[in-house]
Order: C-alpha cells, then structure tokens, then sequence
C-alpha cells in the first residue's frame, strides 16, 4: 500500500492518515501490549506513519506503548503528542493547566517515556481558561528554540485562540473533534484555520467506533470511556442508528465500509475548506489499520457527500450535551 502524504504546514509533512494512540492505552477497554505493539508497527509498516498520543492517555500508559515502537522507528514516524490536561479522563476527574511554568516539565515527562530527543508537534491538549493562550504558547515557544519541539499544535481551541496564539507563533496544526456527526468546528475554527494556512487534525473521525460499526452497546465495558457521553446513551442510539443506515448505504454503492465512508468524507471537506487535512482514527487492531488507511482510495460524489452532510443534524442535541463534558464547546 501506497499511502499519500500531507503538509500540514512547512517543515511538517505526515501521512495522508494519521494513527490515535489513544487506543493503545485502557480507555476503551483492556489493552493487550503486545497486540497493541503490532498494532503499532503494521500502521508503519503500511505507511501510516503520523503518531499521535498524549501524556494523558492511560497515565502515560499509550506513550510508553508509543516508546516501544520508536526504539526501532523514530525516523520513520512523525510524532505528535500534547499536554494539558491533568487527571483522570476516564473518570472524569480532569482539570487544566496551562501554567507556562508546567510546559518544559511535562515536555520531558513525555520525552522520558517515548524515549525521544523531541517531538515533531507538541500540541496544548486543551486552552487553560485562568492563563492567557499568549502565554502558554510563549513558554512552549521556548521548547522550539530548545530544540525539543519542532511544531506547535493547539487541541480544541476556538477560532479566536487559534488567532491569538498564532499571533505569538505560527501553529502547524489545529486538532478537534471532526466527523459526520460532529459539525460544530465548521462555524469558526475550520475557517479560521483556512485562513491562516493551519493544518486540522480530527480526532475521533468515525465517532469513536459508532460510525465504523464497531460500537456493541451490550458488550461495552464498565471503564470505557463511551459510558460518560450522552451520544452514547440509550436514548441516543435510535438517532444514531439512523446516520449510520445512510453512512452503510453510501457505502454499499462503493464497496466500502462505514469507516471508510466517514473517512473518506472528512477528506472531502478538507478539501472544500481548503485546507490541508488528515484524520487520525485509532484502533486496538491491526486489520483496522488496513481498512481505516483504504479510505484514501474512496473517492465520494457530490450527491454523496450532501446526503451525509445532511446527518449531523439528526443527532444535533447529543452532540451538544457531549461538549458540555469535552470542552464547554468549541467554535
């Protein structure tokens, strides 16, 4: 497999897809190391070469299974992790902090487990709400000069912060929660990124399992993370179960799968948006990795594309309830 490669801005080319490394660590369920190891390698091994995980992810649990891979691969991957938010995600004891005095702490927290000089993008993992965005970004500068990071990344910031921040250091890329049911971005910050010529990274790019077809209500995990989104209740999954009939249909008239239909539209959207693009679906297997990365081939028409614009709006409210526990909402 051939796969395409991306500039995200100058000086930070990566595969046209990305790996989430989020899926290495116990936040969906248990995690077998050595499955998610392989995992790891074969992304690699067919040119998924875009990394990205955070110091949060499992405790630092998805960064030393990151570390694992870059023993032997560091040249061939481009690396991204982030830092920010502190606690427990998975229990929902979180906080921010943004504290420019934490930055040069947390970076060589997450150089020491990825067993790494640096990091191609450093991303600030979510916008402090007590300390300016100048600032923080200011103080992650200085690990640029450093030479410690390469590129800086903001996750879940609002077009404004994305504004400011860009106006104390260029930022290399945007990453926020993307996907047929999840719009929001597109009122500011896709726009706002397409002006100043960031890169956007979507993260759970086919709503993390349920627009593949993975998600399996009855045999969902007490820890997993799914359990505390309101997209995920009961209530919900009848108007989900509705965008994924059209996510399947569409896909049927392609010979695709869903996740490959979900994937293959936000490319399509990058490319309306004008702005370059690459989505970072994670998964705990291997074969996953294959169908996720075949995406690239799809090729949607327009019709295609305007039927599943049209489904963000039927599952509109639970996306909203999500983001009064992701981020307060972003625009």
């Amino acid at each position: 497999m051939t796969v395409p490669t991306v500039t995200l801005a100058e000086g930070l080319t990566v595969s046209a897809q990305g790996y989430g490394a989020m899926s290495v660590a116990p936040v969906y369920g248990p995690v077998d190391p050595a499955e998610a190891l392989a995992t790891l390698h074969h992304a690699v091994d067919i040119g998924i070469t875009f990394i990205d995980t955070a110091n949060v992810y499992g405790e630092g649990s998805s960064e030393r299974a990151v570390g694992e891979l870059l023993k032997d691969r560091r040249d061939e991957v481009q690396l991204a992790t982030k830092f920010g938010l502190v606690g427990n995600i998975a229990n929902g004891q979180r906080g921010i902090n943004g504290d420019p005095a934490y930055v040069p702490r947390a970076l060589d927290e997450s150089l020491g487990r990825l067993g790494v000089h640096h990091v191609d993008l450093y991303y600030l993992h979510r916008v402090d709400p007590n300390v300016p965005i100048e600032d923080t970004v200011g103080a992650i500068a200085e690990q640029v000069k450093a030479g410690k990071v390469r590129n800086i990344g903001l996750s879940e910031a609002t077009g404004d912060e994305l504004r400011r921040a860009y106006g104390v250091h260029p930022i290399a890329a945007i990453q926020s929660e993307w996907s047929i049911w999840s719009r929001d971005v597109e009122n500011k910050v896709v726009p706002t990124a397409a002006e100043l010529g960031v890169g956007f990274v979507p993260f759970s790019p086919v709503g993390r399992g349920f627009l593949a077809g993975s998600f399996d209500a009855e045999t969902l995990g007490d820890n997993d993370l799914r359990r505390r989104f309101p997209r995920f209740s009961d209530s919900a999954l009848p108007a989900n179960q509705k965008v994924l009939d059209v996510v399947r249909a569409v896909g049927e008239e392609l010979g695709a799968t869903p996740a490959q239909v979900s994937l293959a539209w936000l490319d399509a959207k990058g490319r309306q948006y004008g702005l370059p693009s690459v989505s970072i679906p994670g998964t705990r297997f291997a074969a996953r990795v294959t169908e996720n990365a075949g995406a690239l081939d799809i090729v949607l028409s327009e019709d295609q594309i305007a039927r599943l614009d049209s489904l963000a709006a039927i599952t509109e409210g639970f996306r909203s309830a999500d983001l009064n526990w992701v981020s307060q909402g972003r625009e």
